[in-house]
C-alpha cells in the first residue's frame, strides 16, 4: 500500500505552474497522479505524444482550448481528457489559479518540465 499526504510530495515547475506527482513510475502502478496548479492568468501550449491525461478540476477556473479554436471553460467539478494526445491551450483564468487532479498514463518519472518557449506544442 502506498500512502503520500500533500506536504510529504515536493513540487515540481513544470513551466506555468507547480505539480505534485503523488505516483510516478517508479511506484510501479503505470499510472501518475498529480496535484497540479496552473498560476493565473499563464496560456500553455501543451501536447502529450507518449502520455494521455486526463485532468479533474478542484478550485480556480480556466479554460482549455483545442486546435480548432473551440473553448471550453474548466470550473471545479469539470474533467477533461485528452484521450487522442490532442494538442491543446491550457488558460488559467487572470484572476485566479487553476487547480487540476490529473492522471497520466503510461507513468511519468516525475520529473518532467515544459519547454513553454519552444515554437511547437511542448510536451513529454
Amino acid at each position: 500500500m502506498i500512502i503520500r499526504k500533500h506536504d510529504d510530495v515536493s513540487s515540481v515547475d513544470w513551466g506555468n505552474g507547480t505539480s505534485r506527482r503523488f505516483l510516478t513510475a517508479s511506484d510501479g502502478l503505470g499510472y501518475t497522479v498529480t496535484d497540479t496548479v496552473v498560476r493565473a492568468g499563464t496560456k500553455s501550449r501543451l501536447e502529450y505524444r507518449r502520455h494521455l491525461e486526463a485532468c479533474y478540476c478542484i478550485g480556480g477556473s480556466g479554460e482549455v482550448v483545442d486546435t480548432a479554436g473551440d473553448s471550453h471553460p474548466i470550473t471545479p467539478g469539470t474533467l477533461y481528457a485528452l484521450d487522442k494526445h490532442d494538442a491543446h491551450w491550457l488558460v488559467a483564468s487572470p484572476h485566479e489559479d487553476l487547480r487540476l487532479v490529473c492522471v497520466f498514463t503510461p507513468a511519468l518519472r516525475g520529473d518532467e518540465v515544459h519547454n513553454l518557449d519552444a515554437p511547437e506544442f511542448s510536451q513529454y
